[in-house]
């Protein structure tokens, strides 16, 4: 069972880190701003109902309906606080800030809502080796914190921690593309809000935003992976138990190591679309992560 949605899970990181190297490219052009990539990363999430004919809805209760709601605004928050922060720092801090610290938060919630989750001794050394490997790959020395930066990223961090536990209490209570496809709808009705916004208007639809003919292609590819990753995620949770939401999340850092391999990839062969530095103490800490992360794998694995 542990290895249904590990696999799943490791698979989804793939199809993010893809997603990630998109956003890291079109938001570091300075003409797309946070609302306007927002708006057009949460309308896309429409196309979900192309899933509608293999599914058999019934009237969700009135709980469910709330919870589903509640995680599509929680959602759209949450990535429109991160798209502020890409904009404002970093990419790569961001999300290492992001990444590091969501395992935390979401350990912290499994406890609220449903009290003490036991994990066998192997489990928790797995979730250690990943927290710590993908703590370790996204570290930066030189990285400097400071308040508005904290708050940002820590904020956008719970949200997404939120979307997670939301995501599981809804899909204990419905089928996995039920509650998936309700949340993805009302993700779309909640993006379609920037546009109440006269200058969200203006900045969503002027000539040199995301929907320029270039800036369109990569974001379609780049979403699209997204949202593939996103569909992969969701089933993840489904399938996982409650106590091993922490660890489909500490999982993330493999999805920094698909990064690495590809920016070195970029680096080496497309130095015109991604260049970044690297050093012989930057490759030793990365060897290292990776050890780490697939050392917490594979416990996880041999525990089958």
């Amino acid at each position: 069972m542990i290895f249904s949605w590990l696999a799943i899970i490791i698979l989804a990181y793939f199809f993010f880190s893809l997603s990630y190297l998109g956003d890291k490219l079109l938001l570091s052009k300075p003409q797309i701003n946070a609302s306007a990539y927002t708006f057009y990363v949460g309308i896309i999430s429409i196309f979900v109902i192309v899933f509608i004919p293999f599914v058999k809805f019934v009237l969700p209760s009135a709980t469910l309906f709330f919870w589903i709601i509640t995680d599509a605004a929680v959602y759209i928050i949450g990535m429109y606080a991160m798209f502020v922060a890409l904009r404002k720092f970093d990419v790569s801090r961001v999300m290492t800030t992001i990444g590091a610290t969501q395992p935390i938060f979401i350990f912290a919630l499994t406890w609220i809502f449903w009290g003490p989750q036991i994990l066998g001794s192997i489990n928790i050394l797995a979730f250690i080796l990943l927290l710590v490997g993908s703590f370790l790959i996204s570290f930066e020395k030189k990285s400097k914190s400071n308040g508005r930066y904290l708050l940002i990223t820590v904020l956008s961090a719970i949200l997404f921690s939120l979307d997670y536990v939301f995501q599981k209490i809804i899909f204990l209570q419905t089928g996995f593309l039920e509650g998936f496809i309700l949340i993805r709808v009302f993700v779309f009705i909640f993006a379609l809000l920037f546009l109440f916004s006269k200058n969200n208007r203006k900045e969503i639809f002027k000539k040199q935003n995301v929907s320029s003919k270039q800036n369109w292609v990569i974001f379609i590819g780049t979403h699209s992976s997204g949202g593939i990753a996103n569909i992969l995620q969701a089933f993840a949770i489904s399938l996982a138990p409650v106590a091993f939401l922490p660890i489909i999340n500490s999982s993330r850092g493999i999805q920094y190591v698909f990064l690495f391999l590809m920016t070195i990839f970029l680096s080496i062969f497309f130095p015109k679309i991604l260049k970044e530095k690297t050093s012989k103490w930057i490759l030793i800490q990365k060897i290292v992560s990776i050890v780490l992360i697939v050392l917490g794998l594979a416990l996880l694995v041999y525990n089958t």
